[in-house]
């Protein structure tokens, strides 16, 4: 049994917004922060991890988690933009988290000081991936910048479409003029001018159809 409020109002469809902001959030509270520490610092970390062009590296991997999450915030380009991230979340997870498991909190003591806790493990790179890919096989959802642009091409193909269907029924219509006139041995009038002239057309049909 399902409330009436839900069948009244599709819910479900609304189901990627919350990935599209926890996602694109903290893609770019990462690369903020990164930035906020000096790319300098971050490439050293690459470095020491033996990762080859440490500050090309480092400078993608922050412009990728900006510029990335903010378009999955607002549903633009998300397959493509999903490409790097996930490269990115990928690296970060054989290069850094592996070797410290599947638990991104461990723990350790609780002591006057505060919490502490263990290396993260690779948890969250995966609980990103399945997001990511959650969007890409299941489409960015309203509010979102991709379902404009598939909109305004389905509107383009349509217009297209009758386009072409009114030019057929059109030439379709001067040709069968043509026959009617060559059998009622009436002069045709050229191909090209009926076209040219849709009140002729009509024209001469009316005068077909009195013979």
């Amino acid at each position: 049994m399902t409330l009436p409020f839900i069948d009244r109002f599709p819910i479900a469809r609304w189901a990627p917004i919350p990935l599209r902001v926890i996602v694109g959030y903290g893609f770019m509270e990462h690369g903020f922060a990164k930035l906020a520490k000096g790319p300098d610092a971050f490439a050293n970390i690459l470095q020491a991890i033996g990762v080859p062009g440490p500050h090309f590296m480092a400078w993608s991997t922050i412009l990728v988690e900006i510029f990335g999450g903010l378009a999955v915030i607002l549903g633009a380009f998300v397959t493509l933009a999903s490409l790097p991230m996930a490269a990115v979340l990928l690296v970060a997870m054989f290069t850094v988290h592996l070797p410290y498991g599947f638990s991104s909190i461990k723990l350790i003591a609780v002591t006057a000081t505060g919490a502490h806790f263990g290396p993260p493990g690779y948890e969250v790179n995966l609980l990103y991936l399945a997001c990511l890919s959650a969007l890409v096989l299941g489409g960015s959802g309203p509010l979102a910048i991709d379902g404009l642009i598939t909109k305004q091409r389905k509107v383009g193909h349509h217009r297209r479409r009758q386009s072409s269907l009114r030019n057929n029924g059109k030439a379709g219509s001067v040709a069968g003029l043509n026959r009617k006139l060559n059998m009622k041995k009436i002069s045709p009038f050229c191909t090209a001018e009926l076209e040219r002239n849709p009140m002729l057309t009509s024209s001469i049909s009316l005068e077909a159809q009195q013979l």
